[in-house]
């Protein structure tokens, strides 16, 4: 394989889709903030970007992977970002999750320059970046995403063009609204189920075979049974999502009520102070709020 990939951000989702590309025997040149998040990969092979135009510069198709809308700017427009460095011809992918309405304006300012972008959100967790499984919703041209396809092949299994640029956030966005809502009701089904005595256990058991079983009753129900919220996508950053629906549904005036109640599930354990536990977390404030004990 010729092909040179660059990949930015090495954080929980970063760092094991990066070694999977490495894995199935791309090039692979890294770059983070931290000098120690590359370490890992430096390791296993990958060589190390001095900067995101350095990264740029030597890669043909660049991955970037990090938090939030303001991030992404910063690596592709900023002092030494890869606007800097790339080469005419090459594409950005940018997995992480952040504001549509941004994604478009940084596909024109790229375009201008001859770089085409591809906005790849994902869903799966650390589990499905670790294991090559990841849903990717992919926006932009359909030429760039058959050319980049074989790359999301490596980290993903469930791959789909959404539609031109942004259309990947705002699947992603959707995503969002579907899981927040979810985590919550079946947050508040156990809540009702122990306050009138019955094991929700029991109650997940006989969901999961109906029209309500979901991967998240099944996943993030198992962890509020288990009370274990060890972060597969940290409250914080899910907060994060939920602030970018609510503003992107706010300027075009669309009423999202429900996913405005889950929103403030997040707020609220974020701000008291678990940020960095899973989301489903939220389902000690539902218990707290019943009266329930642990």
């Amino acid at each position: 394989m010729t092909q040179q990939v660059g990949y930015i951000g090495l954080g929980i989702m970063g760092r094991p889709a990066a070694l999977n590309l490495m894995k199935a025997g791309y090039q692979v040149r890294v770059w983070a903030r931290r000098a120690e998040s590359m370490e890992p990969l430096e390791a296993a092979g990958a060589s190390a970007g001095t900067s995101p135009a350095d990264v740029a510069a030597h890669s043909d198709v660049v991955f970037i992977n990090v938090s939030d809308t303001p991030d992404v700017e910063e690596v592709i427009l900023g002092a030494g970002g890869i606007m800097n460095g790339a080469r005419e011809g090459s594409v950005v992918v940018d997995m992480s999750t952040i504001s549509p309405i941004a994604t478009i304006a940084l596909a024109a300012r790229l375009g201008e320059t001859g770089v085409e972008m591809l906005d790849a959100p994902v869903s799966g967790g650390e589990q499905g970046a670790v294991s090559g499984t990841l849903s990717f919703m992919v926006g932009g041209k359909a030429e760039v995403f058959e050319r980049v396809r074989p790359l999301f092949e490596v980290m993903g299994k469930n791959i789909t063009r959404c539609g031109d640029a942004g259309a990947g956030q705002v699947t992603k966005a959707c995503n969002q609204i579907v899981i927040t809502q979810t985590i919550a009701a079946v947050g508040e089904a156990f809540v009702f189920a122990r306050r009138n005595g019955v094991d929700p256990a029991n109650v997940r058991q006989a969901l999961l075979g109906g029209f309500a079983g979901s991967k998240v009753l099944e996943a993030h129900g198992q962890r509020m049974l288990d009370h274990d919220f060890d972060p597969g996508f940290k409250a914080r950053l899910h907060r994060k999502d939920m602030r970018i629906v609510l503003d992107t549904a706010a300027e075009l005036g669309i009423p999202v009520p429900g996913a405005a109640v889950g929103a403030q599930y997040i707020n609220a354990l974020v701000g008291g102070g678990e940020g960095e536990l899973d989301s489903s977390a939220i389902y000690k404030l539902q218990e707290s709020l019943a009266g329930l004990e642990e």
